[in-house]
């Protein structure tokens, strides 16, 4: 079924791991561009994040941030369009139920509902995040700050990884994937509780020292 889709990472990644930096770098950024607006290309930037820096050291210095700028100007691109529509596009393109749990999710824990998908590899959904950010009008240069940072992280793993172990990172990924996924999960759920907590903290000591109503002043005296 995906046969089309093998012969297209094939064909990108011998493209990529060939031609100079100052080529592989736009073409990376079109490519994560593409894939995170319009199209969908399961795990290639991954892929192809992978091979590079395993092919050519040096390159995970800089390459996995073109990676990463890819993905975020075609986030911004699909939360622009979700912004300019509004709710009635958005709910042409997913189902109700699914989008009425990311507002909630948006409404409870905030950039962490964007960060921790884009962190995460797949299956993790990520464009529903991305669509409801702009239908909601998630503060763009907040949205682009997050994007840039989470998917940054994940790139930069990925590629000093595939420097260190080079093919057996992609094994590695196959068969223990969902335990990644499981791990990293854990520990963003970790980070997320300390944050409510400080959160709740410091809501409560706000309460505390809050000065007396003038009225409960002025009885007092009289």
């Amino acid at each position: 079924m995906f046969h089309w889709l093998y012969h297209i990472a094939r064909n990108l990644q011998h493209f990529i791991v060939r031609v100079p930096i100052y080529v592989a770098a736009p073409t990376m950024i079109l490519i994560g561009a593409l894939d995170s607006s319009l199209l969908s290309l399961p795990e290639i930037n991954d892929y192809l994040v992978v091979w590079r820096c395993y092919k050519d050291p040096a390159s995970v210095f800089l390459f996995p941030l073109f990676a990463a700028a890819g993905s975020v100007l075609g986030s911004l691109l699909l939360y622009t369009i979700l912004r300019r529509g509004g709710q009635a596009v958005l709910r042409r393109k997913f189902r109700t139920e699914h989008i009425e749990r990311v507002e909630r999710a948006y409404a409870r824990f905030g950039f962490l509902t964007l960060a921790v998908p884009a962190v995460l590899p797949p299956p993790m959904p990520f464009k529903i995040f991305v669509a409801t950010a702009g239908a909601l009008e998630y503060p763009r240069w907040r949205f682009i700050i997050t994007i840039m940072i989470a998917r940054s992280l994940r790139y930069y793993v990925e590629g000093v990884l595939a420097v260190f172990y080079g093919r057996r990172v992609l094994e590695f990924l196959h068969d223990y994937g969902l335990l990644i996924l499981g791990g990293a999960a854990t520990l963003c759920l970790l980070g997320l509780a300390i944050y409510l907590l400080l959160k709740r903290w410091q809501a409560r000591s706000t309460t505390t020292t809050a000065p007396a109503p003038t009225d409960a002043v002025d009885s007092a005296q009289g």
